[in-house]
């Protein structure tokens, strides 16, 4: 057999098998080749010059040394090309995913950025954005937690990102959810500009003057940055699910937890300038752009894309829908994407299980049972009186605040009340019901409690009024909170 820079590692180990552990000897990489996933994937594509550069030794060392074991072994003199080779990449899905997934275990361990950026652009050269994404669902699914993911993200992607340069985004017409995105970016990436050149303006060492004289200039892009929020939401309650929906959950598993870092630091740098903190503010704000600045560079090389690539028109229309709700960053959306489908006509997302007999809600379906759960593990008591003024339903919670018997249900509101109050109640469900007001609130102080009581009108789309609704809460323990707690604490 002649070995050489082209030979298949597969080809190699099936005419002598025992060349596994020599070379699991080699290269701490190389002992990778005993699992069966590696020998399926990159052992049955790979050849010696790739796997040379897999295992970060000389092809030339390579050769010799596999050329010197076989004449141990076997006595065979076999033949080999020991001339230099150019790079190649691998080829196959499966080979590449585990490249890929080495590298970042590399990094992980601690390893050279450089030296990972050589062996992916040997190695891989070019990358896709649903390769990363799965890469990164593949690590995760096999124990790395997903905060190591989110701390290695910035770092891997400067491994990938020459490859990630040369794809650009495609354009979507005014309107359609990509556009709406991407305007969003390029108006928070004028007020980064801004921000960063107040931060420039601000002496740390003057002993606040400067800042104090640009406090109100600062407070406002801050309040300008902060707008990102609605941004974000778009990502994690509408995109996100839908990738979730076609098997995708890396970007958003990884990407809302940077959000969350990034609502934290707006916060922080809001608190810093509000105690008048120069040098704090200069670094925690410069700190926060970069952030910003790094999760557009994600969004428009790895999300975006990898979403252009996954989501059909029914998929856009679907992230479309509700986007009024949670409103716009910055910018007004065009109008001229229509989707080609109806969107208050599309039915549940693709696995979504339908319960028995469901009850098709406004943002939801739920089973009566789970109505019923829901509303009878409410931390408040609810009430519900008709337009005729009927009582039809109170929750049978585990601690009611005021008593309330099954016999109310079918009578009269006005019957359920003292004949003292009963003017009072009267008073309000006219004024619902002429649509003079929307609610009515009273607080007592019962039993060492304090009870917060409000009645609200319910109208039907067309502005019928269809009954009210009674809440009565314990706010006892909420008019005490000072401070936050983020961190569950179940001491």
């Amino acid at each position: 057999m002649r070995i050489g820079a082209r030979t298949k590692v597969d080809d190699l180990l099936e005419q002598y098998p025992f060349l596994l552990d020599f070379l699991a000897g080699l290269s701490p990489r190389f002992a990778r080749l005993k699992s069966p996933v590696m020998r399926k994937t990159i052992g049955r594509v790979a050849s010696l010059n790739q796997v040379a550069g897999f295992g970060d030794i000389p092809l030339p060392e390579l050769l010799s040394r596999i050329r010197s074991e076989i004449k141990r072994v076997t006595g065979e003199d076999v033949e080999a090309d020991l001339g230099p080779a150019s790079a190649e990449p691998v080829e196959g899905k499966e080979a590449r995913l585990e490249i890929l997934k080495d590298i970042i275990r590399e990094l992980h361990k601690g390893g050279d950025l450089e030296i990972q950026k050589k062996r992916f652009a040997e190695l891989i050269m070019d990358i896709s954005p649903a390769e990363i994404s799965e890469m990164e669902q593949r690590l995760i699914a096999e124990g790395m937690p997903e905060e190591e993911i989110k701390r290695l993200c910035d770092v891997h992607v400067q491994v990938f990102k020459e490859a990630l340069e040369e794809q650009p985004l495609p354009p979507a017409a005014p309107g359609h959810p990509l556009h709406t995105l991407t305007e969003e970016n390029r108006a928070l990436e004028k007020i980064l500009a801004e921000f960063k050149a107040l931060l420039n303006m601000i002496i740390p060492g003057d002993g606040g003057l400067t800042l104090e004289k640009l406090h109100d200039q600062v407070l406002s892009a801050i309040a300008d940055l902060s707008q990102v929020d609605k941004h974000y939401l778009k990502k994690e309650n509408q995109l996100f699910p839908v990738l979730e929906s076609k098997g995708v959950s890396g970007p958003s598993k990884v990407m809302w937890a940077i959000h969350d870092d990034i609502r934290l630091m707006i916060k922080e740098v809001r608190g810093l300038l509000a105690e008048g903190r120069s040098v704090e503010v200069v670094t925690a704000g410069r700190r926060l752009a970069d952030m910003m600045a790094d999760m557009i560079y994600k969004e428009e090389k790895v999300l975006l894309p990898l979403s252009v690539e996954t989501l059909d028109e029914k998929d856009w229309a679907r992230v479309k829908k509700g986007e009024e709700e949670i409103g716009y960053a910055w910018v007004k959306p065009g109008a001229e994407w229509k989707p080609a489908v109806d969107i208050d006509g599309l039915p549940p997302l693709p696995g979504y299980q339908r319960p028995a007999a469901a009850l098709r809600l406004d943002t939801g379906e739920l089973a009566p049972e789970q109505v019923n759960l829901l509303l009878k593990n409410l931390p408040l008591d609810v009430t519900f009186v008709d337009e005729t003024d009927t009582v039809r339903y109170f929750s049978a919670g585990a601690e009611r605040i005021f008593p309330r018997s099954p016999g109310v249900i079918g009578r009269k509101v006005q019957n359920c009340h003292p004949p003292d109050s009963v003017h009072v109640v009267d008073l309000i469900l006219d004024a619902f019901r002429k649509g003079e007001r929307q609610a009515a609130e009273f607080w007592i102080q019962s039993r060492g409690r304090f009870i917060q009581i409000r009645y609200f009108a319910l109208r039907d789309e067309a502005g019928r009024y269809r009954g009210c609704l009674e809440v009565s809460q314990d706010v006892s323990s909420a008019r005490g909170l000072q401070g936050e707690r983020r961190l569950l604490d179940w001491k």
